[in-house]
């Protein structure tokens, strides 16, 4: 085994560079691992790579296994697809697994800290397994039954995934509402039905905000029915967010609801842990069609350049995919 690392470090404002670390040696329950794939959590890196967390939480944001502290510089991610090369734990080598670990070319964790991969699950969509999770918390906190009208405002990587899980609800109608008229092509693989902000359908039963963005929210109050749910699923880092109470707002009796993925839902805390919940999420992730999310892959060594248009938004680009040699 290497006991030279490579890791990528948010280290400025908009800057991005590769840095070199020391292992040490594999004992007790932890494991070796060699990274096959990592993806980028483009809403909330892009905060990190801006430096736009904060103060008020930026202990809340402290990744699993983050290294440094906020602003900068700081190892930061938490998707991360690798394979086990050493372990004195039941674990067996070869074995792919999922971590929440950053973006790093080889690394050392407790088994206790890794979740399997199934053998059929390629790599780079077993990245989006955070995600999936993100999206499986929201269905849980918006509580959505069959036969309802559902409609998803923002159809980035987590908002495109809630889409995808509330077409499979039995006799939902479920609209995806996006300013970029690209995400057509998502909601048509996904079951959906495409709508533009200024013509998304009302009377909604339950709407889920995923836009992080001050007109998103406002549309999403907009189109709810009467004593509907809006859940709101975003994180806008240190960005104000105006709402628009009046109007029906209040005579309407809508619920606003925040959704956070650091706990589990409470309907679902009595029983669940974040294990059962993260493997439930993995287990989500067998359907092909979920490879429309995923961008051409990036290779590792190239990131600090590449990830620059990713993350200021210059490029379209929703689950960002770097690959390792």
């Amino acid at each position: 085994m290497s006991d030279i690392a490579r890791a990528l470090w948010y280290t400025a404002p908009q800057t991005i560079e590769i840095r070199e670390e020391k292992l040490s040696k594999p004992s007790g329950n932890r494991v070796y691992l060699k990274t096959h794939a990592s993806a980028i959590s483009r809403g909330t890196e892009a905060i990190v790579f801006r430096g736009d967390v904060p103060v008020s939480e930026r202990e809340r944001m402290i990744a699993p296994f983050q290294e440094g502290t906020f602003p900068f510089p700081v190892k930061y991610g938490y998707a991360n697809v690798s394979e086990v090369i050493e372990t004195k734990d039941d674990l067996k080598a070869g074995q792919r697994v999922f971590s929440l670990f950053p973006h790093q070319s080889n690394f050392l964790l407790s088994a206790d800290a890794l979740y399997l991969i199934p053998s059929d699950l390629p790599s780079t969509r077993a990245t989006l397994a955070a995600n999936m999770e993100t999206a499986l918390n929201i269905m849980w906190d918006a509580a959505i039954l069959p036969c309802s009208n559902v409609a998803v405002v923002g159809a980035g990587t987590v908002g495109s995934l809630v889409g995808y899980l509330c077409a499979r609800i039995a006799g939902a109608h479920v609209t995806m509402i996006d300013v970029n008229p690209k995400r057509q092509d998502i909601a048509d693989e996904f079951s959906c039905t495409f709508s533009l902000p200024e013509v998304a359908p009302e009377n909604q039963d339950v709407v889920v905000h995923c836009s992080a963005s001050e007109s998103g929210l406002n549309t999403a109050i907009r189109i709810a029915g009467r004593e509907a749910r809006i859940v709101e699923a975003s994180w806008y880092g240190s960005r104000p967010s105006g709402l628009v109470l009046g109007g029906s707002f209040h005579s309407q009796r809508l619920s606003l609801i925040s959704s956070q993925v650091g706990q589990v839902a409470p309907i679902m805390r009595p029983r669940w842990t974040h294990r059962r919940r993260m493997e439930a999420a993995i287990s989500l992730l067998k359907d092909e069609v979920l490879d429309t999310l995923l961008a051409p892959p990036i290779e590792f060594e190239k990131a600090p350049k590449d990830l620059k248009d990713v993350l200021s938004g210059k490029k379209d680009t929703l689950c960002q995919p770097i690959v390792y040699s």
